[in-house]
């Protein structure tokens, strides 16, 4: 009886808060809406912000010439003799070697860069295929100003339309070197991906193409 009566208590209580709506506490919390503010910025220095404080290593080439001036440079100093390339564009001039697994650095391109989180989009459908950026010890990704976005949804509403009724089967995004900090609370880099990663973004307006 007891039972009875506690249950019909419980569904009177459902039924009189059922009969007086209750307004939403956050009303601003369900929609199209974006939590964050427009960039107050340039996205190229907004992204160059956040992906250094990611461990990221950013670097700014005024042209193609530049880019190659500096890259053969980095890789001078740093002594790496073997490079990977996997992309028509840059394949000729930097790649000397065609195995990943013992490759000191790879170079790859990108779909896009996020400026607010410093972030690098690759997707499976790249020449690159979804392994080089994630093998290689050390990651060089070479990407164009046409490429910079603001917030991560404007990147997967570009890869939508871009990829129309044939979406990649893996989009990753990358935000500086691996990090974990699941080994006794300490953070090292380099565990479960690439130990440092190198973005050079090449200030050519006239780069119509995704790369």
């Amino acid at each position: 009886m007891a039972i009875a009566n506690a249950k019909e208590n419980i569904l009177k209580k459902i039924i009189q808060a059922l009969s007086h709506s209750v307004p939403l506490p956050f009303p601003l919390s369900e929609g199209a809406s974006s939590v964050y503010q427009p960039a107050t910025e340039d996205l190229d220095i907004l992204f160059a912000g956040e992906f250094t404080k990611l461990q990221g290593k950013f670097v700014y080439c005024t042209d193609e010439k530049d880019l190659n001036n500096q890259l053969e440079k980095l890789i001078d100093a740093r002594e790496w003799n073997k490079i990977y390339c996997n992309e028509d564009k840059w394949n000729e001039v930097f790649s000397n070697t065609i195995n990943l697994q013992s490759c000191h650095a790879a170079i790859t391109g990108c779909e896009y860069l996020v400026a607010r989180t410093g972030t690098i989009v690759m997707s499976a459908a790249q020449q690159s295929g979804r392994t080089v950026s994630v093998y290689a010890p050390v990651h060089i990704c070479i990407a164009y100003p046409h490429q910079l976005v603001y917030d991560v949804k404007d990147a997967l509403q570009l890869l939508k339309k871009k990829y129309a009724g044939n979406i990649p089967s893996l989009i990753t995004f990358a935000s500086g070197p691996s990090r974990t900090a699941d080994i006794e609370k300490t953070l090292v880099t380099g565990v479960h991906g690439p130990k440092e990663v190198y973005l050079f973004l090449v200030d050519k307006t006239s780069a119509a193409k995704d790369f």
